[in-house]
C-alpha cells in the first residue's frame, strides 16, 4: 500500500502523504462516490481526476471510518468533510497527495522542486521575504516561501488574496532539521497567525499551517 506515513500532529490534527500507483478504477471500486462528488469529479480531466481520487481515499483513510464521508466544496470551493467538525486542506503534485485535517483551519501544499519558480518569486515574495533566500539552498528555501503562502492561501479559504499584500511570512533561516517558520494573513478586518512546518521528501517540498489559537504551536 503506498501510503507513505499518517502522522498526527500536536495539539490536535493529522496529516497524510499517498503516493500514488493505482488507476482510476482501483479509487473508484474503494469509494463509492455520491452524487454531488460525481458530478466534481466529471469536471476534471488527465491526471488531475486520478490525484481527485487518491486525495479523497487518502481521506477517507485518515479519518477512521467504517462509512466513508464526503468531501465536497463550500460556497468559495473549499473542501470539507461531510459531517465532520475538521478543518481540511488537500493538496497534489504529480505522483504524491497529501491531506491535512484539524478542528481549527489548516493548509497545506506540495510541489516539485522547479527551477522556473525563481523566474516568477517577485509576484509572490515580499523585500523582506527575497532578502531573506539562502544561497546554499536557494531553490528549497524559495519553493517553501511558495508553499508556505499556498497553505495560508488554503487556510484562509475564501479567494481573493494576493500573495504578496495579504500574505505575510516571517523571514526564516532554512532549516530542514528544525522546519518551522510563522506567517499571517491580513485583509481588511481579517487577521489570523499560523505556525508553519516543512520538509523536504525526495523532489518535493511539503509545507504546512495550522492556525494559531490560544498561543499553540505544532508540534
Amino acid at each position: 500500500m503506498p501510503l507513505i506515513f499518517h502522522r498526527y500532529l500536536r495539539p490536535v490534527g493529522e496529516l497524510g502523504l499517498w503516493k500514488i500507483q493505482e488507476d482510476e478504477q482501483f479509487f473508484n471500486d474503494k469509494l463509492e462516490l455520491t452524487p454531488r462528488e460525481e458530478i466534481l469529479l466529471k469536471s476534471i480531466k488527465g491526471h488531475r481526476k486520478l490525484e481527485w481520487l487518491a486525495s479523497r481515499w487518502l481521506l477517507h483513510l485518515m479519518s477512521g471510518r467504517e462509512m466513508r464521508g464526503a468531501c465536497l466544496k463550500d460556497e468559495y470551493g473549499k473542501p470539507y468533510l461531510e459531517n465532520s467538525f475538521y478543518e481540511i486542506s488537500i493538496s497534489h503534485s504529480r505522483e504524491l497527495v497529501t491531506v491535512m485535517a484539524a478542528p481549527q483551519p489548516v493548509g497545506i501544499d506540495i510541489q516539485k522542486l522547479v527551477a522556473k519558480i525563481d523566474s516568477i518569486k517577485h509576484k509572490f515574495l515580499r523585500v523582506e521575504e527575497q532578502e531573506s533566500l539562502n544561497e546554499k539552498d536557494y531553490l528549497e528555501h524559495l519553493h517553501v516561501y511558495w508553499g508556505a503562502k499556498e497553505a495560508l492561501y488554503k487556510a484562509y479559504g475564501r479567494r481573493q488574496l494576493d500573495f504578496k499584500k495579504h500574505i505575510f511570512i516571517e523571514p526564516f533561516v532554512f532549516n530542514l532539521r528544525q522546519g518551522r517558520c510563522r506567517g499571517k494573513v491580513i485583509k481588511e478586518d481579517f487577521e489570523a497567525e499560523f505556525s508553519l512546518r516543512y520538509e523536504q521528501i525526495g523532489e518535493y517540498i511539503l509545507v504546512y499551517a495550522i492556525q494559531e489559537v490560544e498561543d499553540d504551536r505544532i508540534a
